[in-house]
């Protein structure tokens, strides 16, 4: 097939769109349902970022999209408990696959909420299983079992989107966009991230970098490789748990991902893992409430006669100070940015949310200053040399 008509384009107010191959036929099949425009672009960039992630790795890899950015992504290690209680997959009997796409939609559900994903290997039925609980718009992957398509299909109406993407292509060298009847031509991005190409020029004190470390980092830069610049990473134990995403000035986004890496935490703490939810509550009402509860804005849940409508119990008010002191105990975070960090705030700002290992391009005139706050507290930092612009 070398061309597929679209359900609409990226604004749904515009004629239907078609996407299409010059040579040769497109790598993809609609198992069911109909793509629209934006779809097929989170698809085809999160297809590559999976499988890039399960290229350096080794291991199973999802990832969650939301307007041709991840809201989430991870490789699938098992869960813990706890993991298991705030991602709500206490029901299915998890795959590493499973485990995977359970860490990517989990780590910032607001953001998930309606997205589409990619997964690096055949769904299989544990998978689907959890993505058949989730708000989402589709799917794409090398495969899927039959009972997994089963599901999945059944979603949505029988609309939902399942494409399945020939695992083997590999696009032409050269890439072409229009903009304003301008076209723009420029090299595809065949950069392969790994400990030799990231993680060579160590230029702290520090020096010491674990196996988790090293898998932390080169997750955080494959991540950045697909997410809208500007952009900073924060992983932990194989996920992204913050990312920050298309802001124009840099700590914004360490403060972005920072504020989402903190609340990812924060939904571990014995005060929201004890929160007591009405019987009947819908998954995105409960996400909200949580999310809310956990912020600054707190009393638009626990004011009354709202409260009554989300708690069986009204819960006591999640202090600026109790949360401080469970953020405090988050370490063994890793953060990477897609270009250099141009002053040391950003590392302040991330020292905050646990982090301990740092990867960054470097080439900043103040190098040095950003240096130095690494070494101020202990971190470990690389330069790369690279960066990972995607617009």
């Amino acid at each position: 097939m070398k061309e597929l008509e679209l359900k609409y384009g990226c604004n749904p107010n515009q004629k239907p769109a078609r996407v299409f191959m010059e040579n040769g036929d497109l790598p993809i099949t609609v198992v069911n349902g109909r793509p629209g425009f934006i779809n097929l672009l989170d698809a085809f960039n999160g297809w590559q970022l999976v499988k890039e992630l399960k290229e350096a790795t080794g291991l199973a890899a999802a990832t969650s999209f939301k307007h041709v950015s991840p809201a989430g992504a991870a490789v699938g290690l098992p869960l813990s408990d706890t993991l298991k209680k705030i991602y709500f997959t206490d029901d299915v009997e998890l795959t590493p696959l499973a485990c995977a796409y359970a860490r990517a939609r989990g780590a910032d559900r607001m953001s998930s909420f309606g997205d589409f994903i990619s997964l690096s290997d055949e769904c299989d039925k544990a998978t689907a299983l959890l993505i058949k609980k989730e708000v989402s718009d589709g799917v794409i992957a090398p495969g899927y079992s039959a009972e997994a398509l089963e599901i999945l299909k059944a979603k949505k109406n029988g609309n939902y989107c399942v494409i399945q993407i020939d695992p083997n292509y590999v696009p032409a060298e050269l890439e072409r966009k229009q903009v304003f009847g301008v076209t723009f031509e420029q090299g595809h991005n065949f950069l392969k991230i790994d400990e030799k190409s990231a993680l060579s020029n160590i230029v702290t004190k520090n020096k010491t970098l674990s196996e988790d470390d090293k898998r932390n980092l080169i997750i955080s830069l494959i991540v950045l490789k697909y997410t809208q610049s500007n952009s900073v990473c924060f992983v932990k134990d194989g996920q992204a748990i913050g990312i920050g995403a298309g802001q124009q000035s840099r700590v914004h986004c360490t403060r972005l991902a920072g504020q989402k890496a903190d609340n990812w935490w924060l939904r571990q703490s014995p005060k929201v893992l004890g929160l007591q939810f009405v019987d009947g509550i819908k998954r995105a009402d409960r996400d909200n409430a949580i999310d809310v509860y956990i912020g600054e804005e707190y009393m638009d849940v626990l004011a009354e006669g709202k409260w009554q409508n989300i708690f069986k119990v009204k819960p006591e008010v999640f202090t600026r100070e109790e949360k401080a002191e469970w953020i405090s105990k988050n370490t063994n975070v890793a953060v990477g940015s897609d270009a250099f960090f141009p002053f040391g705030d950003n590392i302040e700002r991330a020292r905050k949310s646990g982090v301990t290992v740092v990867v960054q391009p470097g080439g900043s005139v103040r190098d040095d200053l950003v240096i130095k706050a690494a070494d101020d507290y202990n971190m470990v930092m690389a330069f790369n040399g690279i960066r990972l612009f995607h617009h």
